[in-house]
């Protein structure tokens, strides 16, 4: 721990400089640069290098989607509101457009230049057309007319066709033709099917693996679409939309319904980004900028393929020596005896357990917390929180049959979840049907928490059995995302949940718990009172003040503010933050004792924990220090009160802020700075998420002896 300089004494928020905060948007592109770095790094496996490309693409559609989405419509509206560090939406959507365009040129060339040239050094060949053989042009030819000609619909713009609506997210060909006896020109619009592989696969076994992009063929052939014309130009082109659901709840109108009306009309949001090639004539982009109606200030310009989220064809090639080393989850060793499962309700008697996902299984503890409880015939009732789940959920299935099986089931099931709303729709209409009692939770709120509640009939007494976590029930990405949860028989924490419960299902206005903080009452409040302790603490002279979070963001003014006072009384403040941070570390006088880091890798860190260690407290849950989770969302923060469960989530803060760790550090100036090289020679480097497999795997291999 740095040796904290003398204390001052705190200023209260408007004593505190203006230029307090970083722009959350800029913090986010900052963010998704971050990952781009991951596909520059030639440490990483080859494969995963490609799928980092594909994550970044996939990262910035949904930030054009919603954060870009919003500032336009407020910008349009002449809702002026300016960001905490003081910019209008106009000032922020054109230093977005500038680093957006940079971005995307930068990601382009890590393609062109890197990972491309090193995939086909590994037998693995993006080609374009004119770089493939006869053989496979001819080959390519046949699937054309066989596969994808028959699903091609050539749209012509002219006064008796109208310019064709262009979905979000669709990627279009804009033909130029010419009629070769009036040498009229004309447009015409060809949208590239979906329902065929963005990337085709154009070897025969015993040839190097070889893929050409579908929009290269179809150009290659549109002779056959345009009988008797010459084809001048043509250009790929994708439009982004405004998809962010606005939805009107009023509780005289179903909210599944009003939902359902309101996903149907986001197809038809607004353009707010225009990709184009960088070969695009000028006259060609005129047209689509008049015909779309898109500010010249939201096209980007890129180099070669657009949307590189095609590269998760080539993230699946079957390569196992260009990927990472297969990693396959551990069974918790307090739900196993050697290879014998053992009832979670057993084991939670004995006292409560932490897992760490996706180190420890998802399957073999909270999922199977949840299935034996489906199973048991003295569980009466469960209870559980979906936000997001996967398309086959064995949780989903397991609901199912503890209704089916007589047991009393409720699941609030979130609709709201932003693009998983109709996958949810779908979920809690086969819940009904199978008999689950199924809740949207409250009005004006998500439901974000990760919470599940069983009640259980034990001899002569109820006891109930309690999961709090800080990720969705969802086992596909439990094998992906970085997550905590407890698993507890807890009287009071049970109590708690039951609580809540009420509130969400009923007309209860439960504002406080006894081991919970939930939002949007409870949370803000907690957290900054608990800085404000610490601080108290430090000036008393205790040696163990510090403040330690991990979290995905931080950007609610009044945590970081009160975050800015403890630094400022000198109280050690540490953050591990994934994505996007508005907080200023290292400034003079101000946060000169706050340091923030930025781990990423192969896993997506997600837990949120937050330590005290003058009150010696723990919490984990579902918050991140954001508006929306602290005022718009229902979110449960547990205190873990169990002292050799605090020491593990203690030693993940070690792990994580230890010197030698791979991470970024954020500076006051809001640059990040990547850790030295490893072989650099600086310093030396670790992985965090490789010392947390090994350090999961000697668990598992020293219970087992």
């Amino acid at each position: 721990m740095p040796v904290s300089p003398p204390a001052r004494t705190p200023a209260p928020a408007s004593e505190l400089p203006d230029d307090r905060y970083l722009n959350r948007e800029l913090s986010w592109l900052d963010f998704n640069a971050r990952v781009l770095a991951l596909a520059e790094d030639q440490s990483q496996p080859l494969l995963e290098r490609a799928k980092f490309l594909a994550i970044f693409a996939s990262n910035l559609d949904e930030f054009y989607m919603v954060r870009v989405a919003g500032l336009k419509r407020r910008n349009e509206t002449g809702l002026a509101v300016r960001s905490a560090d003081g910019l209008s939406p106009r000032e922020q959507l054109a230093r977005i457009a500038a680093r957006s365009q940079a971005v995307a040129v930068a990601q382009a060339h890590v393609f062109l230049d890197q990972v491309r040239p090193e995939l086909e050094r590994q037998g693995i060949r993006i080609l374009r057309w004119d770089e493939l053989s006869d053989a496979q042009r001819l080959r390519l030819s046949d699937y054309f007319s066989a596969q994808v000609f028959p699903v091609l619909t050539p749209l012509a713009v002219d006064p008796a066709h109208p310019f064709p609506y262009i979905s979000g997210l669709s990627l279009n060909l804009a033909v130029t033709v010419r009629d070769p006896e009036g040498r009229t020109e004309r447009f015409a619009r060809v949208k590239v099917p979906n329902n065929v592989p963005r990337l085709v696969r154009v070897d025969t076994p015993g040839e190097d693996i070889t893929f050409l992009p579908i929009e290269d063929l179809i150009s290659a052939h549109l002779g056959d679409l345009f009988n008797g014309m010459d084809v001048t130009e043509v250009h790929a082109f994708r439009v982004t939309r405004n998809a962010d659901v606005e939805v009107e709840e009023d509780r005289d109108e179903d909210l599944l319904q009003s939902l359902e009306r309101e996903l149907a009309r986001r197809r038809f949001g607004p353009p707010v980004r225009l990709e184009v090639t960088d070969t695009m004539s000028e006259h060609v982009l005129e047209l689509l900028l008049r015909e779309l109606d898109v500010d010249p200030a939201d096209v980007v310009t890129v180099p070669g393929l657009l949307d590189l989220t095609a590269l998760w064809a080539v993230h699946a090639v079957d390569r196992p020596d260009l990927r990472d080393e297969p990693f396959v989850p551990a069974t918790h060793p307090a739900f196993a005896d050697r290879e014998t499962p053992r009832s979670i309700f057993a084991t939670l008697r004995e006292g409560d357990v932490l897992v760490h996902h996706p180190y420890d299984s998802f399957s073999t503890s909270v999922q199977r917390f949840i299935e034996q409880a489906a199973e048991d015939d003295n569980v009466l009732a469960i209870k559980q929180t979906l936000y997001r789940t996967s398309g086959d959920s064995p949780i989903v299935d397991a609901l199912i049959d503890a209704a089916a099986a007589g047991k009393q089931v409720v699941a609030l099931v979130e609709i709201k979840a932003r693009f998983d709303e109709q996958a949810n729709i779908r979920w809690a209409r086969e819940l009904e049907k199978a008999g689950v009692h199924v809740v949207y939770g409250l009005v004006g709120l998500k439901t974000h928490c990760k919470t599940s509640l069983v009640v259980r009939q034990e001899g002569s007494t109820i006891r109930r059995y309690c999961h709090i976590g800080t990720g969705n029930y969802n086992p596909k990405t439990a094998r992906l995302y970085e997550d905590m949860g407890v698993l507890t028989a807890d009287p009071t924490i049970g109590a708690d949940l039951t609580d809540l419960f009420n509130s969400l299902t009923g007309y209860s206005r439960q504002t406080s718990y006894r081991s919970l903080l939930v939002a949007p009452y409870g949370v803000r409040r907690g957290i900054v009172r608990r800085i404000e302790d610490e601080i108290e603490a430090h000036r008393q002279g205790d040696e163990n003040a510090r403040i330690r979070l991990k979290m995905n963001s931080l950007v609610d003014e009044q945590v970081i503010d009160a975050l800015y006072r403890a630094s400022q009384a000198g109280v050690p403040v540490d953050i591990v933050v994934r994505g996007i941070c508005a907080l200023r570390p290292g400034r003079e006088g101000l946060s000169e004792n706050i340091r923030v880091r930025s781990i990423l890798g192969r896993f997506l860190e997600h837990s949120r924990v937050f330590h005290f260690g003058a009150a010696d407290e723990y919490w984990i849950g579902s918050a991140d220090m954001m508006h929306r989770n602290l005022d718009r969302r229902v979110e449960v923060l547990l205190r873990v009160a169990d002292k050799s469960l605090a020491a593990k989530l203690g030693e993940v803060f070690d792990s994580c802020l230890a010197p030698a760790t791979r991470c970024w550090t954020l500076h006051a100036d809001g640059s990040w700075e990547p850790s030295p090289d490893a072989d650099s020679g600086i310093t030396p480097v670790r992985d965090h998420q490789a010392e947390m497999m090994l350090r999961h795997a000697a668990v598992t291999v020293a219970d087992a002896e």
